[in-house]
């Protein structure tokens, strides 16, 4: 006889759901990215950041000391530009930098502030059972009116208080909190109004020589050094014209600076015509962009005469040295000298150019290569002349400060000789060419900027400081008020209580919260304390203790 085994087949177990790894990863990286010791980390990277910026001249606001800093360090120069060490607040590394600060802000900020607005809603919290544990705690008697007394008295003092009974919860302290949310928000703001003056904002470089000839309009192309955003067209740029009519500096005996004054003519369509005076530190607004007087320097004005008699001026800016005494260098470059006029064709390798060193106080003896005062008390100019191909020509970039070395070096162009000269005096050259000083012309360096983020971040810097001193200044604290009777042995307690059993917690490192228990105690209970129902080491006041 056959046996049939009827009962019925186990069923299979379900397979496990592998857990997807990079969902896992993923959500781990999130983490840890959105954590504050994360945030604090990026902070900190951030500040380290920007330390090249405040060492190393940026082209953004001194293009003459990064040209400088070339000719000063030719080795380190090339590779330090290479990871923007010259143009840092812009750069890639700087911007990543602070775009995953910005990341880990949000992401930190959004759950706290959900808990927190969560908090702000919520009542305060049930007295404990045993109040006598609490840091705090102490009995009174009871004041009339009883619960809603005590109410009263903790609202007048701003506590959020909260009636079930015959207790009192009360909690007090949320701006330690509150300000530092506002602080973290804060420097989400300041990042904001970085990118919005790094998206929208445009800045400018000029060097603007007094005179009418030497009128400067906003455009690109007028511009030494232009940076534009990325959101910014060039043919959106407002539309005015600056000329420096005059500019004075005021210096003590030591050389140190003690004043200095741009007066400019403002002109365009986009501005009313009129004069505006400016200085250092008190910029020219205007309505879509403020001026920036950087620095100043001299240009002397050179003319030259060549052999058929044709008069060129040149008043290029000489750049200062750097040091006090306002030592400049600088180039005058006469490409178009000796043009026969009869056949309007330029003499071959007749160019003219001359390097100079200008020194506003020259000293009495030489060398003559450094001045001794900033003002021209002694002016004098020390010319070297060279004559040749200057380059100019061939459509190769070069610096309107400098001479092109190579063709010195290719032999193109050769010196022919040196000379000091004073103002108005004339130094006639080997083929009877001559050239004459005639004097000099201020010229100031300029910075034209429109930086839309510039309001918001200074907004963004107070708030955050006022949310820093509320998160350093606030505690967080809570206290409790039960209605006790009279005999510890009777049943509940009623309206007629004669007691009140008072515990008190800082949620937060507060030395002076056992101070501030005691005032609260002394205007519930009318300025009475009573020990009755304490514990007997602590029946003349407040007794105090740890959990």
């Amino acid at each position: 006889m056959t046996v049939v085994d009827e009962r019925p087949e186990a069923e299979a177990p379900a397979p496990r759901r592998r857990p997807n790894r990079l969902l896992a990863l993923l959500r781990n990286s999130w983490r840890q990215l959105t954590s504050m010791r994360t945030a604090l980390i990026l902070l900190f990277l951030l500040a380290i950041a920007a330390i090249p910026g405040s060492v190393l001249p940026q082209r953004g606001i001194s293009p003459e000391k990064v040209n400088q800093y070339f000719v000063d360090h030719p080795d380190w120069a090339p590779r330090l530009d290479r990871i923007g060490a010259f143009e840092v607040f812009g750069s890639v590394w700087f911007s990543a930098i602070y775009l995953l600060l910005f990341t880990s802000l949000i992401g930190c900020i959004t759950p706290r502030l959900r808990d927190h607005v969560r908090a702000l809603r919520s009542r305060p919290p049930v007295a404990p059972k045993r109040m006598e544990r609490l840091p705090q705690h102490t009995v009174l008697p009871a004041p009339d009116g009883g619960v809603d007394a005590v109410a009263a008295v903790l609202r007048k003092r701003r506590w959020r208080v909260e009636v079930r009974g015959d207790e009192v919860s009360a909690e007090k302290g949320y701006l330690k909190e509150t300000g530092n949310l506002l602080f973290h928000t804060s420097l989400i703001a300041v990042l904001i109004g970085v990118a919005l003056g790094s998206w929208y904002g445009w800045s400018g470089n000029r060097l603007l020589v007094a005179g009418a000839d030497n009128a400067f309009c906003n455009t690109r192309q007028q511009y030494a050094e232009a940076k534009l955003g990325p959101r910014v067209d060039s043919a959106e740029l407002p539309r005015f014209c600056l000329r420096l009519d005059d500019f004075q500096a005021r210096f003590l005996p030591s050389g140190q600076p003690e004043f200095f004054n741009a007066r400019v003519t403002v002109d365009g369509p986009d501005e009313p015509s009129r004069s505006a005076d400016f200085s250092v530190n008190s910029p020219l607004r205007l309505a879509d962009a403020s001026v920036y007087l950087l620095g100043h320097g001299y240009a002397p004005v050179i003319r030259y005469t060549d052999r058929f008699g044709n008069s060129q001026v040149s008043d290029e800016p000489f750049l200062t040295t750097g040091d006090m005494g306002l030592t400049s260098e600088g180039l005058a470059a006469f490409p178009d000298a000796n043009v026969d006029p009869a056949t309007g064709k330029r003499v071959p390798g007749e160019q003219m150019a001359f390097t100079g060193i200008y020194l506003p106080t020259a000293p009495k003896q030489g060398p003559f290569v450094r001045s001794e005062y900033p003002t021209e008390r002694n002016p004098a100019l020390n010319l070297v002349a060279y004559r040749g191909n200057l380059g100019m020509d061939a459509g190769i970039p070069g610096s309107v400060y400098q001479l092109d070395q190579r063709q010195v070096r290719n032999g193109k162009v050769k010196e022919i000789g040196s000379k000091l000269l004073r103002k108005g005096e004339k130094w006639t050259l080997d083929d009877g060419t001559t050239v004459e000083f005639l004097g000099t012309e201020r010229y100031v360096t300029l910075s034209v900027r429109h930086d839309p983020g510039s309001t918001p971040l200074l907004v963004s810097c107070g708030v955050l400081l006022v949310g820093l001193m509320g998160s350093l200044f606030g505690r967080r604290r809570r206290v409790w008020f039960r209605m006790l009777p009279a005999d510890p042995t009777s049943g509940s307690p009623t309206d007629g209580s004669s007691l009140v059993e008072v515990g008190g917690l800082p949620r937060a490192d507060y030395p002076g919260f056992a101070d501030e228990f005691a005032q609260l105690v002394a205007a519930v209970g009318g300025g009475e304390r009573s020990g009755a129902g304490a514990d007997s080491s602590d029946r003349d006041g407040v007794r105090e203790g740890t959990e």
